[in-house]
């Protein structure tokens, strides 16, 4: 498939791969760029165009990123294409299940400001859930201006994974905001991801998203109102696509097991040399975190900051694995249900 506006858009030669020139004489593919409650807003060739969620309903759970193959005649989902890249998380709440985020990224900006957001190990859960989609994160400081060393902050960051590459800006600066162009190029899709009130919107204004609204940061706390209701994509100048996403109050992780082990990946390499395989690194003899710990070399707050997600992700993790098991169970029930209802009416 040759087309300028949907390689604009995303569209790369992996998502082309799944569909055939016969599926395309009476079908059209096209990008979810919003979901608005009952309805899905689409990019494609022709445009923005808006489609009710039911005629989607076939194919499963769809999420902003998502490319989509529809009957021509009528817009119906016939295809969810295979996802390059998934980023979720636990949905809020006390049941555990997944929230959709956003499919098919390349770069994840994860934002974070200098003022009292800034929060290393808040940016190691972030870090371990980009890592967890496969996409290349980046971690962006804004609000330079309000720290008196943000080099220093900078640092700490970079230290938080071998090769993290960090940003430090002033968003409300368009002309600093232009060292993060370089992974808003064509067809490449962004997405910022961070806590409430850390500059998001203003950096999307600044890369091109123009018309994001933007609330007011109280000085006291640095807190303010959401300035981002809903996820949506936005073409930018520069030829990319930016996923503007709500500011996070909670973010859990669901099963990222391999996420995590990526970021704390020093600790895990040296978990591997205490005495006792069984080590519970709580003092043990011969624990080879305690004295890395002890000798300076491993942050205490990382250690622990490690084994809170671990706790976590694992307890999601087998939470989400039984609520599969019992909807899978359900399901079939239905479906026997169903079938000895099909099996009466025909005698």
């Amino acid at each position: 498939m040759e087309s300028q506006k949907l390689r604009a858009i995303g569209w790369k030669p992996c998502f082309e791969l799944q569909v055939s020139v016969e599926m395309l004489e009476s079908n059209v593919v096209a990008r979810v760029a919003a979901h608005y409650g009952s309805q899905l807003l689409l990019m494609g060739e022709a445009g923005e165009f808006r489609i009710p969620v039911q005629l989607a309903e076939s194919v499963g759970d769809v999420t902003v990123g998502d490319w989509l193959v529809l009957a021509a005649r009528d817009y119906r989902v016939v295809q969810r294409l295979e996802r390059q890249t998934l980023l979720l998380r636990k949905a809020s709440g006390e049941e555990v299940k997944p929230q959709l985020i956003a499919a098919n990224l390349d770069t994840i900006f994860i934002v974070s400001s200098c003022n009292e957001d800034f929060n290393l190990s808040r940016l190691e859960r972030y870090l371990a859930l980009a890592l967890q989609t496969g996409a290349t994160p980046i971690v962006v400081l804004t609000k330079a201006d309000l720290s008196s060393d943000p080099a220093s902050l900078r640092r700490q960051v970079e230290r938080l994974h071998a090769g993290l590459l960090v940003e430090t800006l002033d968003a409300r600066e368009a002309t600093q905001a232009e060292t993060l162009k370089a992974w808003c190029g064509p067809g490449q899709t962004v997405a910022l991801l961070g806590s409430s009130g850390v500059g998001k919107s203003t950096l999307a204004n600044a890369l091109g998203a123009f018309g994001l609204a933007t609330g007011e940061i109280r000085e006291q706390d640095g807190k303010g109102r959401h300035t981002t209701t809903s996820r949506s994509l936005h073409q930018l100048p520069s030829g990319g696509v930016l996923m503007d996403n709500p500011g996070i109050r909670e973010l859990q992780l669901p099963a990222c097991e391999a996420g995590i082990l990526d970021v704390f990946s020093d600790i895990v390499e040296l978990a591997a040399h205490c005495r006792f395989h069984d080590c519970r690194h709580a003092g043990d003899e011969g624990c080879a975190i305690a004295a890395a710990i002890e000798a300076g070399d491993i942050d205490e707050r990382r250690f622990v900051s490690y084994q809170k997600l671990q706790a976590e992700q694992a307890h999601n993790s087998r939470t989400l694995a039984e609520r599969r098991e019992r909807d899978r169970k359900l399901g079939k029930f239905y479906k026997s249900v169903i079938k000895s209802k099909h099996r009466y009416r025909d005698e």
